[in-house]
C-alpha cells in the first residue's frame, strides 16, 4: 500500500449521532465521579474497578487542547489540525490506519483495512483536505486514522503537550504500561475489545461516544460474533486486532454494540459522550467500543497503568 497515493482518494462514510443508533434497549449513562481528586478517584473508581466519567472539563488544561487544533474556516464548530504548531515535526514517523470500501463502485459494505507508518506531514495534509469546504464525496472514500501512537515517539515539544495526569501516577502503584495518541476526522471507530490494564482516556478535540460492557456481557457478545463468522475459540480479544477492523467480524461487532443487533449486548451496558477536556476511567477487563461523531477532527489520548 502507498499511503501517499491513497491519501488523496477519500470519500464520506456516513455515521449517525449516537442517539440515533437503535439497540432496542437504552444504554445507561456512565456515572460521574463526585470529584476528580486522587483520593476520590482511588476510592470510588480505581480500587473497586468501576468505570466513571470525570466531572466536565476536568482535563481542559491540557496544552494540546489549545495548541494542536483550530476551528475550520467554513464551520467554527468543527476543528482541524493547527498546522503552524504541528508542521515543524512533520518528519516524525507515526502509525496510520488506512480504510476504504472494498469495491470502488460504492456498493460494497466490506471494508479494506491496512496499517502502515508514514511521516506526520502526510497525515496533516490529509486532514487539511478532509476538513476543507471543498471536500466532497469523491474526496473521502478512503480514510486515515493516526491510531494507538505511543507518546514516546513524539518529539519532546509535542510530548510535553500531553503530560501524564497525576491520577495515573498517584492512584495506584505508579506503574505506567503504555500510552496512545488518537487523531482522525469523524467518523472514527474502535471495535469492541478489552484492555489488559486500567485505562484513563481523555478527549482532546471533537466528540466521542464510548460504550462499555462488564466482562461477562462482553465475553458473550464476542464469542457470539466469533461463532457466527466461523471462528469459535479462535481469534484474539486483543485491542484493535486486525480481524476486528475488516470483513464480517467488524460488521457484526459494530452491529452488536451500535446497531439493531445490540438487544442482548446492552444488558448492563453503559455509555458516555466525551468532549474536549472530558475523561473516563475504564477498568481492566471492561469491554468497550468507541466512535468519533460529528464534524471535523477528533483527538484523544490515554494511559494504561496500575
Amino acid at each position: 500500500m502507498s499511503l501517499r497515493r491513497s491519501a488523496s482518494r477519500l470519500s464520506y462514510i456516513r455515521f449517525y449521532h449516537h442517539h440515533q443508533y437503535s439497540t432496542g434497549i437504552a444504554w445507561q449513562p456512565l456515572p460521574t465521579l463526585p470529584k476528580s481528586t486522587v483520593t476520590v478517584f482511588r476510592t470510588h473508581a480505581f480500587k473497586p474497578a468501576k468505570p466513571y466519567i470525570f466531572p466536565t472539563g476536568t482535563f481542559s488544561n491540557f496544552p494540546a487542547i489549545e495548541k494542536w487544533f483550530k476551528p475550520t474556516i467554513h464551520n467554527p464548530q468543527a476543528l482541524t489540525l493547527n498546522e503552524q504548531h504541528l508542521a515543524p515535526y512533520g518528519d516524525t514517523m507515526v502509525p496510520l490506519e488506512y480504510t476504504s470500501p472494498s469495491a470502488n463502485d460504492g456498493t460494497s459494505t466490506e471494508t479494506s483495512f491496512q496499517r502502515g507508518s508514514a511521516p506526520l506531514a502526510l497525515f496533516i495534509s490529509w486532514v487539511a483536505l478532509a476538513t476543507s469546504p471543498n471536500a466532497g464525496p469523491s474526496a473521502s472514500a478512503s480514510r486515515l486514522y493516526l491510531a494507538q501512537a505511543p507518546l514516546p515517539i513524539l518529539p519532546a515539544p509535542l510530548h510535553s503537550d500531553l503530560p501524564v495526569p497525576e491520577l495515573v501516577v498517584q492512584a495506584g502503584k505508579g506503574d505506567l504500561y503504555d500510552s496512545s495518541l488518537w487523531l482522525g476526522v469523524a467518523p472514527t471507530y474502535t471495535p469492541l475489545h478489552r484492555d489488559p490494564n486500567p485505562n484513563l482516556f481523555i478527549q482532546l478535540a471533537g466528540t466521542k461516544v464510548v460504550r462499555l460492557l462488564k466482562t461477562e456481557a462482553g465475553d458473550a457478545v464476542f464469542e457470539r460474533v466469533k461463532k457466527t463468522v466461523g471462528s469459535e475459540g479462535g481469534g484474539s480479544k486483543a485491542f484493535r486486532g486486525e480481524e476486528m477492523m475488516k470483513g464480517k467480524e467488524r460488521e457484526l461487532l459494530e452491529r452488536a454494540v451500535w446497531g439493531d443487533g445490540g438487544r442482548e449486548a446492552v444488558n448492563g451496558g453503559l455509555e458516555a459522550e466525551l468532549k474536549a477536556g472530558d475523561g473516563i476511567f475504564i477498568p481492566q477487563g471492561w469491554w468497550h467500543s468507541i466512535k468519533g461523531i460529528g464534524d471535523g477532527v477528533t483527538g484523544s489520548v490515554n494511559w494504561w497503568f496500575q
